[in-house]
């Protein structure tokens, strides 16, 4: 019943033995990889609201905000893949694809809202994706102490 990433434990609760299955945890390098992709995108969604600003105040700006659009589009694409490589190869848990796919269809609906300018609803899920980015960065343990916790088991 088991497959080959998942190792049994028993647990002991009120007389009663039952095996359950934990998932082995990432190497560091797959760790360091997603991590790079949230601080960037992070970074990326840091940077729109910025260029919004010169949107609204400099010639210039509507290509900069353009630019910034394609930069957060890009970067949790990457974030996407990165997850999804880490869980299949590298034998991690498939958590991360959840918080990567879900961060992808949001920056999808964000890009579309931005060119039918529905700004009412565009700016307040900028601020909701990027305090998304920020409880994801929160989340993902350095390969530091990810490896300090792999050696205490």
């Amino acid at each position: 019943m088991s497959s080959e990433c998942e190792t049994p434990i028993q647990a002991r609760a009120y007389g009663l033995v039952a095996e359950v299955f934990t998932l082995p945890l990432p190497s560091k390098e797959s760790l360091v990889f997603l991590r790079v992709a949230v601080i960037l995108q992070t970074l990326a969604l840091f940077a729109a609201p910025i260029t919004a600003g010169l949107l609204l105040s400099t010639p210039g700006g509507r290509t900069l905000h353009s630019a910034s659009a394609y930069t957060v589009f890009a970067v949790t694409l990457v974030h996407l893949i990165v997850a999804i490589l880490m869980w299949r190869p590298g034998g991690g848990s498939p958590r991360p694809i959840l918080y990567a796919a879900g961060m992808f269809v949001l920056t999808l609906a964000q890009v579309a809202l931005g060119i039918a300018q529905v700004k009412t609803v565009h700016v307040p899920l900028g601020v909701l994706l990027f305090g998304m980015s920020l409880l994801q960065l929160s989340r993902v343990p350095a390969a530091r102490r990810a490896g300090e916790v792999s050696h205490a088991r």
